[in-house]
């Protein structure tokens, strides 16, 4: 298939982990991709460059996907720069760290949902007024980041966090069922333990050998295998799917 000839993907959260494994799956497939990032300039410019090195398309938008004004321009910014969009990766998040409920504090709350679901919303809006077939577009899919956090609830480590992510499924099945005879798809892919650097940097650089135990898989996932769930959904392979909640979790 030729480079670019699936049109644009904007990808949030894209410089690392998961975001950027999705990032470069997706060059690698044919997507013109719009690399997100909140604070990783450096790391979000790197992804870009080798996208583009191995012989796709990419550019490397920095955005708060918390700020409404950071995510119209980070919609406009890939349009004009790469081309129709055809698609989003809802993937930026934050965790507010780990807390029990009764010790977190409200800025962390605001932060959790500001990002994870306000930020999710905002930039699915913007994919919706550009793909939708109401709004003169040609159709394309949209995939949330999820996670199983969302039905085991993570008692005792991030509540809150697991909890943005139960209305990320929430709002994945409404928006599915609100724009499916308007040509967009919209899916997610509920990830379980992956091993990435968000366990270090949350304070529990053991957390991933920790709960090996508790996977019926008896290991944890890579970000390559939670991008290919990504990439499928965004796929003419799952044509007939639309608000359906992939879950990636190693049967846990």
């Amino acid at each position: 298939m030729p480079k670019n000839g699936l049109g644009t993907l904007v990808v949030t959260g894209a410089s690392r982990g998961i975001g950027e494994a999705v990032a470069r799956l997706a060059g690698e497939r044919g997507y013109a991709v719009a690399v997100n990032y909140r604070a990783g300039e450096a790391e979000g410019k790197r992804v870009a460059d080798e996208i583009v090195a191995a012989g796709g398309r990419a550019l490397a938008i920095g955005a708060n996907v918390s700020r409404e004004e950071e995510v119209v321009r980070l919609f406009e910014t890939a349009e004009r720069a790469l081309g129709r969009l055809t698609g989003l990766v809802n993937n930026a998040a934050v965790t507010g760290g780990f807390a029990r409920v009764d010790e977190i504090s409200a800025a962390a709350l605001q932060a959790v949902f500001s990002v994870n679901v306000i930020g999710a919303m905002l930039c699915a809006r913007e994919a919706v007024r550009r793909i939708s077939t109401r709004h003169g577009g040609s159709g394309g899919a949209i995939v949330n980041v999820s996670s199983r956090a969302a039905h085991t609830g993570s008692p005792g480590e991030w509540v809150h966090y697991a909890a943005s992510k139960g209305a990320i499924d929430s709002f994945t099945i409404g928006l599915a069922r609100e724009v499916a005879r308007e040509g967009i798809r919209v899916n997610a892919v509920a990830p379980g333990l992956v091993d990435t650097g968000l366990h270090a940097a949350n304070g529990d650089p053991g957390r991933v050998e920790r709960l090996i135990g508790t996977i019926p898989m008896a290991r944890a996932g890579t970000t390559e295998e939670i991008a290919h769930a990504v990439l499928w959904l965004l796929s003419p392979a799952a044509s007939y799917s639309t608000g359906a909640i992939l879950e990636a979790g190693g049967g846990r």
